[in-house]
């Protein structure tokens, strides 16, 4: 493992490292943390989907669940992306003291609000689960499902929180050690307790539980030991600047992880009339896709703190320029990806569950149509993340409503009853196709912006020269 940096060391390699080299240094541990958090998402609906008895609504029930995991990822990344935002500003400023209090204020919250989760969600835990679109065949394994999950909330929130002020800090790396081992070790776990030790779906959750718990302890421990902002109990502070601060920043994602809870909530509300194999469909498909947005989000998280500390410098032309390397490599990624995702996806669902052929029919046909928008969120993601970063959280908020809310939400909630399945099938890519055209607006006036900053400041060292 290389030497921990100082903080001068830090601002040094964030501001004057070329752009492309930096990003990829950054961008390959968070991509790898990103898409072993995504396998792990994955292998509980894998393995769920090879229970003998049950096999379809079980996967279900994992669909159902995770809009319950998305509340429980809007409260880390709230609360993790406004900290971390923030504090990479602060250090960008070269304010420790200010950075320490930020990420103190931002952990112990997170672990306050998951226990507050925690005891509501199992005071009522089968209204929550019909409320979130289960059936009355899917209902029993999604509750016991969902009741490993919330008791495991307040340091799955907190987790996200660490992960994130890791990350803003520019220590990916030593993120990528907490969010990876805890991964592997789900995916481990998956099979010994869901066959071996008999335990069915209750062993899928039991095993997502540990190993977020083992994340959540490495990630603490790298924080205290490799961060240059440790986390500590006397630093915690209810100062109104600092929490109205941490909350703007990261009302973005606030709005957008909150939005995918409901948007999943709908979408399984939409398929329920077509029976557990349409919502087993659309749970593996929304699964695969969120894989396959893990790694532009990961490389996009990879942009986000060298954005940050140059935007805190003022070093506005560096902030353009990785902003768009970003763009680029993300896009030419997206397509590649939609291009094998259109071609082999029946083959890709037959890996979930192969025994029913009604659910390969059903996401077979979602993930094509999936496939044709995807490369729209290239600009998307990246627009988003430089928005939310550089404190544009007015615009970064419209953006982060746009896609799960004002779109997805009237899309998914009308289409059904005049296209029936296909209706459900096709609501997020023609919501994905609308964002676009709101992202490209607010992107390019920003962009403008940065590059009136750069033409001002080359006209003043023009100035200063001659």
């Amino acid at each position: 493992m290389r030497k921990t940096l100082t903080t001068d060391e830090r601002y040094i390699q964030m501001t004057e490292t070329p752009i492309p080299h930096l990003i990829i240094t950054l961008a390959v541990p968070t991509v790898i943390s990103m898409l072993i958090t995504a396998v792990y998402n994955l292998a509980d609906t894998f393995f769920v989907g090879k229970i003998s008895l049950g096999g379809t609504s079980a996967t279900g029930a994992v669909g159902i669940v995770f809009s319950l995991m998305a509340i429980i990822q809007a409260i880390g990344f709230t609360l993790g992306m406004g900290s971390g935002n923030y504090i990479s500003r602060l250090l960008g400023e070269k304010n420790q003291t200010a950075a320490e209090k930020t990420a103190a204020t931002g952990f112990f919250t997170a672990l306050i609000f998951g226990g507050c989760l925690t005891i509501l969600g199992i005071c009522f835990l089968e209204p929550l689960m019909l409320l979130l679109g289960s059936t009355e065949t899917i209902l029993p394994y999604a509750k016991d499902y969902a009741l490993f999950i919330l008791l495991a909330a307040p340091y799955m929130a907190a987790a996200f929180v660490l992960n994130n002020i890791l990350r803003f800090q520019g220590n990916a790396l030593y993120a990528m050690v907490g969010i990876g081992t805890g991964g592997i070790l789900n995916i481990l776990l998956d099979p010994i307790f869901i066959f071996q030790l008999d335990m069915g779906i209750k062993g899928a959750a039991l095993a997502t539980v540990v190993s977020q718990f083992i994340s959540f302890i490495i990630l603490f421990i790298q924080c205290q030991k490799h961060g240059t902002v440790p986390i500590r109990l006397h630093n915690i502070t209810f100062d109104k600047t600092i929490y109205s601060t941490i909350l703007r920043g990261g009302a973005p994602s606030f709005y957008r992880q909150s939005l995918s809870s409901i948007a999943t909530t709908c979408l399984n509300h939409g398929a329920k009339p077509f029976g557990d194999p349409a919502i087993a469909a659309m749970t593996i498909v929304t699964k695969i896709f969120m894989f396959a947005l893990s790694a532009l989000l990961g490389f996009g998280q990879g942009f986000q703190p060298v954005c940050g500390f140059n935007y805190g410098a003022k070093k506005y032309h560096r902030v353009l320029e990785a902003f768009w390397f970003c763009l680029k490599v993300a896009t030419v990624m997206l397509l590649i990806l939609s291009l094998f995702g259109f071609i082999l996806a029946p083959d890709i669902m037959r890996l979930f569950r192969a025994e029913d052929p009604t659910v390969i029919t059903i996401g077979s046909f979602a993930l094509r149509a999936q496939c044709l928008t995807f490369p729209f969120m290239s600009l998307v993601v990246m627009s988003n993340m430089l928005l939310q970063t550089i404190g544009k959280n007015k615009e970064a908020s419209i953006l982060a409503l746009s896609r799960q809310g004002l779109f997805f939400l009237p899309v998914i909630l009308i289409l059904p009853h005049y296209l029936d399945m296909v209706g459900v099938q096709i609501s997020q890519p023609i919501a994905d196709a609308i964002t676009f055209c709101i992202a490209l607006p607010l992107a390019t006036k920003v962009l403008k912006e940065l590059k009136n900053q750069v033409d001002n400041e080359n006209h003043k060292k023009n100035k200063e020269r001659s």
